[in-house]
């Protein structure tokens, strides 16, 4: 055996040399043009489906739920007070400064446009500007549905004209956004009411007990409310940074397409296609069972999800994370901080660079890094994903893990150097944060 290895590592050596020795020689890699315009096309039409595509779910938001009732108020033909621009700023809702009109955009600036008038919520819908929610119209211009894309929770803006509007952030976690208490403003509930086995009372109690930037996507499969930190929910991840990472969720569930038509439809609901016999299992998922949420089907020309996977997983892959702001971090603490991750820390054993997780089968027990395995247990493999680091600077509201139990990045460079023993010093525990601040 000895001997064998010598002459691999002889070998592995001699390859290496040969391979110095013609890497100045070898050519580079050409796409071909028609491969490279397929390829363009195919993240454009990604790009429209992530920002406006609804799947048809105005069926469920609208006529099923009604929110758009809520949402236009009984002085615009819906009900109740309405939804005014400002407080749908402050549950997160953001706006995008490019579809606004002059005639809006100007009223914004000088402060003509009144932000208390719901008619000027219904206004904002009319011009599309709302991100990832859309409203339907009728030829009286009545509003008479409403729809949700990938956008509303996976993006945000820039707020370079105001608080809650500017330039789209594709892939970036809109953590400031409140989904469940937007829900909570639908007049019938019942569908969730009927499913979960409670009033609707009980549901908008559950739903504003989310919290911002979270949503709990197996509420509607297990009926499970209440986790060790108080609500089920979890936080919005970002949606960038995941060319190469195998999967893409807090708890694994699947890839990039997989979780794109398990949101699609079973959580947006909207028109398609969808399987995964995982949910059979009626100890774990007792109400998706029940209602055989991993076998719907629906007909071929109907299916509006199925034909934009393709296209939506190519967007999002391309969605790179973003670089941190200069001046954010310190350089040469970040620096030092670099050597411990790859060093004394020991965070570079799961997050391998350059993706910052494992290549492979990221995923683990709770039990690995000292944390309950309550969330891991709600999804097939019952063990959580080790999250790709980069671009970890932009969100950071909320908190950190999949339920924002560490406040801080310190915190969690607390709680990782007491579970493991690691014995960093105060000084070393801030030069990994710096670092961390820099990826």
């Amino acid at each position: 055996m000895k001997i064998a290895s010598a002459r691999l590592a002889l070998g592995i050596t001699a390859l290496a040399v040969v391979g110095l020795a013609f890497a100045g020689t070898l050519p580079k890699a050409k796409v071909p043009g028609a491969m490279r315009k397929q390829w363009t096309e195919l993240m454009k039409e990604g790009a429209q489906t992530f920002r406006y595509d609804t799947f048809g779910d105005e069926v469920f938001w609208g006529d099923t739920l009604k929110l758009h009732q809520a949402i236009a108020g009984a002085a615009n033909g819906g009900v109740g007070p309405g939804l005014a621009p400002q407080t749908a700023l402050d549950l997160g809702l953001k706006i995008d400064r490019h579809a606004l009109s002059n005639t809006v955009q100007v009223k914004l600036a000088s402060g003509a446009l009144d932000l208390a008038d719901p008619g000027n919520t219904v206004e904002l819908l009319r011009e599309n500007a709302v991100v990832g929610l859309t409203g339907f119209f009728d030829e009286q211009e009545q509003l008479v549905s409403v729809g949700i894309q990938c956008a509303l929770c996976h993006s945000t803006v820039d707020d370079s004209f105001a608080p809650g509007i500017g330039q789209r952030l594709d892939g970036w976690a809109n953590r400031d956004l409140d989904v469940g208490k937007i829900v909570a403003l639908a007049p019938d509930l019942s569908v969730f009411a009927n499913l979960l086995g409670v009033t609707q009372d009980q549901v908008r109690d559950v739903l504003k007990g989310w919290g911002r930037g979270k949503f709990d996507a197996e509420l509607v499969l297990d009926g499970k409310t209440v986790g060790p930190n108080g609500s089920a929910a979890t936080l919005i991840p970002p949606a960038f940074g995941l060319a190469g990472v195998n999967l893409h969720t807090w708890t694994g569930w699947g890839s990039v397409p997989h979780w794109n038509a398990f949101v699609a439809v079973l959580e947006m609901h909207g028109v398609g296609n969808f399987s995964d016999s995982r949910l059979d299992n009626a100890t774990q998922f007792p109400i998706a069972a029940a209602n055989g949420f991993g076998h719907i089907e629906v007909d071929e020309d109907d299916d509006r999800v199925t034909p934009k996977l393709a296209g939506l997983q190519a967007y999002q892959l391309a969605l790179t994370a973003p670089e941190p702001p200069e001046g954010s971090f310190d350089p040469d603490a970040a620096e030092k901080g670099d050597e411990l991750f790859g060093g004394k820390a020991q965070c570079a054993t799961c997050h391998v660079e350059p993706m910052f997780t494992e290549p492979g089968w990221n995923m683990h027990p709770g039990s690995d890094f000292g944390i309950d395995n309550f969330q891991a247990d709600r999804a097939p493999d019952h063990a959580y994903r080790t999250s790709p680091l980069k671009g970890l600077w932009s969100h950071q509201k909320g908190g950190f893990f999949h339920d924002g139990r560490f406040p801080t990045l310190l915190d969690v460079v607390n709680h990782y150097d007491q579970f493991f023993q690691l014995g960093l010093t105060q000084q070393e525990k801030s030069d990994l944060v710096q670092y961390l601040l820099s990826i």
